[in-house]
Order: structure tokens, then C-alpha cells, then sequence
């Protein structure tokens, strides 16, 4: 084998391509991964904030007490509370805690309220569900759940059952132990024999957590598949018709707008008279905020869905057809002179010359129109009776579960970005003059 020639001091190292460059496109690979990086930094920022425990102000709760009074918060597994405020809670439960101790100590015969300490016992539920000790029990059974939960307080108190999944607290372990030498008595347990002497109460458990309206990325996800899968509760639509529900909206209302703006805008931006007569108006009108024309639509069209579809037009219509109209006018005055040198009747320069000419940029125009329809679909859905995705969102989000309101935003800005991005893709196709796939450097 020949031995390659030594390399030419005198040649110069190639050099590599600058990123910044006036006017200039980068290379595909250099288009791929800066595509890659503008998704994945905000979804890092998003998991750091989530994740690192330095960002979390919150507790989420994953163990809570019987409320002290009427006046307690009647907090629940799942809940997030301040940092703060969990200090607190969880002092005003110790202190509640010492004053049953201390009754009992001054009086033993003291008896309490069976039914509230029925309460309190159903609060290790959370423990045993998470360890998987509740595995066969039918939990809408309240007599089969309570001899469950009584086994597992004396099971945790004589170390037959290890938590492993939610572990107790030190201090949540010994309260399961002096409770469980008040209830030995009744055992095996029976509904008939309640428990009258005051047990104590557990303490409140959490883990660190984000703020409650930036749930965790994994949170969504999971939240995400059971609104999917899951059947809705009171006969409300199914996830899928919600999402159908809404293109209608979107699509109705911005196809309806071409119907009418498309012509129009050509028109507009081809003869004086039609510019002169309608677009005065058009630039007046967009300048009205469209919610505003929301209980007049219902007054017209109901309470359905067709002023939500009316809405979506109201917003699109008057920028599609100035819009339109400022395109049409950008066609090379040229082209006319040619067409009517070569013979070409007025009546026919609009279809075969203006209308073939601008179709390209046409067609960027209602890319970026369509755009504009989404951003009404929120607004609109609110029109009369809430539906579709923005009244889901409007529920959970009155209801702080954030973690099933991020899936359905992300999934609006999935659905809008995929069809942009298939457009684009059927630019590439119907237009290869105007947009080549890869341009000349």
C-alpha cells in the first residue's frame, strides 16, 4: 500500500463555517439541532424548576390529619401548601396532640367522640394505598375498608407491616404506636365496639415540591394518559370530543373567513374601487376587540356553536382581507403590462395573472392567518355554553389541578405547530419555485 503524501505546510486549514453571517443560511445540520435546542431549553428550565429542590416553595401532602375545628382547613392527600404554612399546620396538630395527652393523663376514664376517632383513624388510608396493603379490598365498602385500616395501624405498630413506598416520620410512627395500644383492646375489629377513648392524630407528611401551577413535566404526562383513558365523570364529553370540539371552532370559523376574505382581499388589493370601498372599514373594525361582541352573538346565534365559529371569523376576517390586499398590490406591475401587451382582456388579467402570480405568498399569508384563528379558540369556547378544550381547562384550573391544565395547553400548541409544520412541508411541494427545500448558499 502507497504511503499518503505529507501534508503541505503552505496549505491553509479550512475554516469552519461562521454562524453569524448577514442574509445567510445556515447549514441543514446547523438548522437541526438549533430546531432541537429552542424545544429542549425551555423543557429544561421547566424539569429544573420542577425537580431541583432549591426552586420549591411548596410542600405537595402526602399524609394529612382530621381538622382540628370547623374553622381547619379540611386539607387532602395531593394538596401543595407553602413551606411555611406547613410548619405551622404541623405545629397546631402537635399542639392538639399534647392537649389529648395531657386529658388522658389527668383522667384516663376520659372518653371522646367514636366517630371522630373513626376519622382519624381512616386517615393512614394514604399509607396503606401506597404500599399496596389495600390490594383486594373493596374501598366503597366503609365496614371492609375500616377493619383494613385498623389492621394496618396494628400491623405498623408491632412492625408486621413495613412502609416502603410513604414511609412515616419518626414522631407519625411513635402516634401509630400509642394509638395502636389504645386499640388493641377492640381487636380483631368490630363496628359494634367503637373506639371512645381520644386518639391522637397523625401529623402532617409531604414532599418538597414545585408551586402548585407549575406541576412536575412526569405529573402532566400521567395526568395527560388518565384524562385519555378514563371515562369522564358525569357524563361529560370524552377528552378526544373535546379535541374535536375545538378544531371545529378553529377551522369553521377561519374557513368561513377565507370564504369571504380571500376574494375579497384580491380584490381589494387589484382595483381601487373595491380598496376605496372596504378597507377603510377593515382597518377600523380589527381595532375592535371581538370578545367584546360576545353577548350579541349569543343573542343572534345562541348559545351552541355558532357564535364561537362567528367569534373565530370576527378576529380573523378583517386582518385576512388587508392582509390579502397588501400582497396582491406587491405583484410586479410588469407582469400586467406583459399580459395586456400580449393581448390579454381585463376581465382576465385577475384569473390568470394576479391570482397565479401572488398564490405562493397567498399561501403564506393564510399559513400565518391560521395562525391568528388559534389564538381566539380560548376566547371563543368561552362564548356562550363553555365547551370543548377551553371549558376543561377552565374547570381544573378552578379546581388548582394545574398538572391536568398544562397537557391540554401544550396539546392546543402541538396541534397548531404540526399543521403550520405540514403546510409548510405541502409549500415544498405545490411551490418548489418559491420555496426550494434547501437554498443556494
Amino acid at each position: 500500500m502507497a504511503n499518503s503524501p505529507p501534508p503541505n505546510p503552505l496549505r491553509k486549514p479550512a475554516r469552519r463555517e461562521p454562524w453569524l453571517r448577514v442574509r445567510h443560511e445556515l447549514s441543514p445540520r446547523r438548522q437541526r439541532r438549533l430546531t432541537a435546542i429552542s424545544f429542549l431549553v425551555p423543557l429544561l428550565l421547566w424539569c429544573v424548576v420542577a425537580y431541583v429542590p432549591w426552586f420549591h416553595g411548596d410542600y405537595k401532602l402526602t399524609l394529612t390529619p382530621e381538622p382540628q375545628n370547623v374553622k381547619s382547613a379540611n386539607l387532602v392527600p395531593g394538596d401543595r401548601i407553602a413551606k411555611d404554612y406547613f410548619a405551622t399546620y404541623s405545629e397546631t396538630v402537635r399542639e392538639g396532640n399534647d392537649q389529648i395527652l395531657t386529658e388522658r393523663l389527668a383522667n384516663p376514664q376520659a372518653t371522646g367522640s367514636s366517630r371522630e376517632n373513626l376519622r382519624k383513624m381512616r386517615r393512614i388510608q394514604p399509607l396503606a394505598e401506597a404500599n399496596g396493603w389495600l390490594e383486594g379490598i373493596d374501598t366503597s365498602d366503609f365496614k371492609a375498608l375500616d377493619a383494613a385500616l385498623f389492621d394496618v395501624w396494628l400491623g405498623v405498630a408491632e412492625g408486621r407491616r413495613t412502609p416502603m413506598q410513604l414511609e412515616l416520620t419518626h414522631e407519625n410512627l411513635e402516634i401509630v404506636k400509642r394509638n395502636a395500644a389504645l386499640m388493641q383492646a377492640f381487636s380483631p375489629y368490630d363496628t359494634r365496639n367503637k373506639i371512645k377513648t381520644p386518639l391522637e392524630n397523625l401529623l402532617p407528611q409531604g414532599i418538597s415540591a414545585s408551586p402548585a401551577f407549575l406541576p412536575a413535566p412526569h405529573e402532566c404526562v400521567q395526568a395527560m394518559v388518565r384524562d385519555f383513558t378514563t371515562a369522564p365523570a358525569n357524563d361529560q364529553p370524552w377528552m378526544y370530543e373535546r379535541v374535536l370540539g375545538s378544531l371545529g371552532v378553529v377551522f369553521g370559523g377561519f374557513l368561513l373567513a377565507c370564504l369571504i376574505g380571500v376574494p375579497l382581499g384580491i380584490l381589494c388589493g387589484s382595483y381601487d374601487l373595491f380598496s376605496r370601498l372596504f378597507e377603510p372599514f377593515s382597518d377600523f373594525f380589527r381595532y375592535m376587540p371581538a370578545p367584546t361582541f360576545g353577548l350579541l352573538l349569543v343573542a343572534a346565534f345562541g348559545v351552541g356553536g355558532a357564535p364561537k365559529i362567528v367569534l373565530v371569523f370576527i378576529g380573523t376576517f378583517p386582518h385576512m382581507v388587508l392582509m390579502i390586499a397588501d400582497t396582491a398590490r406587491l405583484l410586479d406591475a410588469k407582469l400586467l403590462e406583459a399580459a395586456e401587451a400580449l393581448g390579454a382582456r381585463r376581465s382576465g388579467l385577475l384569473r390568470h395573472v394576479v391570482v397565479p402570480g401572488i398564490l405562493p405568498s397567498l399561501y403564506e399569508d393564510l399559513r400565518t392567518l391560521l395562525g391568528w384563528a388559534w389564538t381566539w379558540l380560548v376566547i371563543a369556547e368561552l362564548v356562550g355554553t363553555k365547551t370543548g378544550l377551553t371549558a376543561f381547562i377552565d374547570i381544573q384550573g378552578g379546581k388548582y389541578n394545574f398538572d391536568r391544565v398544562f397537557p391540554v395547553i401544550i396539546l392546543i400548541g402541538v396541534i397548531g405547530f404540526a399543521t403550520d409544520q405540514f403546510l409548510q412541508a405541502m409549500a415544498y411541494r405545490l411551490f418548489p419555485w418559491e420555496f426550494p427545500r434547501h437554498r443556494p448558499s
